[in-house]
């Protein structure tokens, strides 16, 4: 049993944090009220989005209910009084807060950004919380009064739907990260790893020593572990060793940090150790590990190596370039600018990324090959990987129709990630199939995944081609200037209803292996590309 309370939460995540510097427009502490409801009613409801002077007074209202801890008066200035009463409540009583000063904002529209300092007291235990969050007033359906747009990030920004607040000894001690050499991996230095921080606490936490505090925490609906919020006391940190390397990983965050959306993995071909794991992305989401996107042309490592197995083509005969193919009434063609070539060979149209040479396989292929390749060969998309967190192996499912010649590109039902990426690079690189970890072996429960890797001849074309690629060929570009035992690809994805297609990259190094995806950044060498190439230039 848990100690301390839960307070139970409903609703969305707000991510958008207003800053520091507009603070201060009023402050609401103690007893400060909206209009009487009697003297605030019009003859008639009104209508349309409340007004900039409506917004702030709605606003105002509310947070000096929150701040002088009034959850039933506060609740009715909200557009679902229900929720807000028990969340407003359970945050002064199971979360143990005593006191609560909310400075705001002028409002901007229909939005309020405010700053909130609360005084959270766990027995003798006291800290003061400090946040921000913004909030939206809306018109009331029924009265057409200005309200609150309810929902649990009002209180604190990271709420989602189901979470609960709690505070009181902590479950888990902390953890001192460190990486493979015994660097410690400090949150504050580390923002990619602050997620996986988190989870690897909640895994490996009690084993790794230590001793618990007092904190302030959020527990999920979901299985993601829980989120400290403050600590209280301090506990005594426990220590837990990854596969990471301080160097690749500080690599890896500066160069997701230019990018809106973007995530990267790299990893040691030699041994599956990940090297380095970030994102940078406004949801906060572990994409690198968890991500499931279609890959583009980066799949065609995959079925290059299909291909060759089949005896259907090899890297120099003959794998024809026109400017479109049909499959089963659909049409597919290649990126604008690349010119047909109908004596292309096999690593002609790989180097350069040729769609229709691929697509004119599909006749010739069973629903499922494609598929048994990546399971069987590559190791992807059984659902066994075991890193040491939770982690997504890929999905290539056998597709009929259309379907069968858009996997070959890496469209239709295909999805992979950074993580799954690196791994089919590495599998090319030596030519043997090691499931990526990030903690010490004997950390995770259960066997490794197994797959029997590519055969000698196979292996040696695909390396042949890959490094044609990233010499020569689509990757030359962003990998000008490393140079030795090299080999790329790179990949754009088209997603329905996205304006500008994925933006994907993988490359090796020596014993390095690196792939990166850019949402909506165009083509792979645009905007993955450097990504890559500053982490192979890392030397990890």
């Amino acid at each position: 049993m848990r100690n301390g309370a839960k307070a139970a939460l409903v609703g969305g995540v707000f991510l958008g944090m207003v800053g520091a510097a507009g603070f201060g427009m009023y402050e609401l502490v103690g007893d400060l009220g909206g209009k009487d409801e009697a003297e605030a009613a019009a003859d008639e409801k009104p209508s349309g989005p409340p007004t900039r002077a409506e917004t702030a007074e709605a606003a105002k209202a509310f947070f000096a209910a929150w701040s002088r801890q009034d959850a039933p008066g506060a609740a009715q200035l909200t557009d679902n009084a229900v929720a807000a009463r028990s969340a407003l409540t359970d945050y002064f009583e199971a979360a143990h807060v005593s006191h609560v000063r909310v400075t705001a904002e002028e409002p901007v529209g229909r939005t309020v950004g405010y700053a909130v300092e609360a005084t959270v007291s766990v027995g003798e235990h006291r800290g003061t919380w400090k946040y921000e969050g913004e909030l939206e007033v809306v018109r009331g359906e029924t009265t057409g009064r200005p309200l609150v747009d309810w929902a649990p990030q009002v209180l604190h920004p990271d709420l989602q739907a189901g979470d609960t607040l709690g505070s009181g000894e902590a479950e888990v001690p902390p953890i001192r990260l460190v990486d493979r050499a015994g660097q410690e991996l400090k949150r504050s230095e580390h923002p990619s790893l602050r997620p996986l921080l988190d989870t690897l606490r909640d895994r490996y936490g009690k084993q790794a020593g230590g001793e618990p505090g007092v904190e302030l925490w959020i527990d999920p609906g979901s299985s993601a572990p829980r989120q400290t919020l403050l600590t209280l006391a301090e506990g005594k940190p426990g220590t837990v060793r990854t596969t990471l390397s301080a160097p690749a990983q500080r690599a890896a965050e500066q160069a997701v940090a230019g990018r809106a959306e973007a995530s990267v993995v790299a990893l040691r071909p030699s041994t599956g150790e990940i090297l380095a794991v970030a994102d940078h992305r406004a949801d906060g989401f572990d994409a690198s590990l968890l991500g499931r996107l279609a890959p583009g042309s980066t799949m065609k490592i995959v079925s290059a190596s299909l291909l060759i197995d089949k005896g259907l083509t090899a890297a120099d005969r003959p794998a024809p370039c026109p400017p479109s193919a049909t499959w089963q009434s659909q049409t597919f063609g290649n990126l604008p600018g690349l010119a047909p070539d109908e004596n292309a060979t096999l690593a002609g149209s790989f180097a350069r990324s040729c769609n229709t040479a691929f697509v004119k396989f599909a006749d010739e292929l069973g629903v499922d090959d494609l598929t048994r390749q990546a399971q069987d060969v590559f190791g992807l998309a059984r659902d066994d990987w075991r890193i040491g967190v939770p982690s997504f192996d890929g999905e290539v499912p056998a597709s009929g129709g259309p379907d069968t010649a858009a996997a070959l590109i890496g469209q239709g039902q295909v999805q992979l990630n950074p993580l799954t990426l690196a791994s089919v690079t590495a599998t090319a690189r030596t030519g043997a199939f090691r499931q990526p970890v990030l903690v010490p072996r004997q950390l995770i429960d259960g066997p490794l995944a197994k797959a029997r890797g590519l055969a000698p001849g196979t292996a040696a074309q695909l390396r042949a081609m890959m490094h044609r690629t990233a010499t020569s060929g689509s990757a030359a570009g962003a990998l000008a200037g490393l140079g030795g035992d090299i080999g790329a690809k790179t990949g754009s994805a088209e997603v329905d209803g996205q304006a500008t297609a994925n933006s994907w990259f993988t490359a090796y190094r020596g014993d390095l292996a690196v792939a990166a995806v850019a949402e909506r950044g165009g083509r792979g060498g645009e905007s993955a590309g450097p990504i890559v190439a500053a982490v192979l230039r890392s030397g990890a």
